[in-house]
């Protein structure tokens, strides 16, 4: 996925479906300077991560 596309999907109020190792995930913020984007599983809202931007897949 790219910065763009992620921070579209950070900032609408409509679910995309979105996965992270097959895993799907929501994506709570963007840093477009680290590429990065803090996630969390739709199962578990308590374990953030910090992934990079290119790993995160849109179905």
């Amino acid at each position: 996925m790219n910065k763009l596309r992620a921070q579209e999907i950070a900032e609408s109020p409509v679910m995309a479906h979105v996965t992270y190792e097959g895993n799907a995930i929501y994506i709570q913020h963007v840093d477009h300077d680290k590429e990065t984007a803090r996630i969390y599983p739709l199962h578990d809202s308590e374990q953030e991560l910090e992934v990079p931007i290119q790993s995160l897949v849109e179905h």
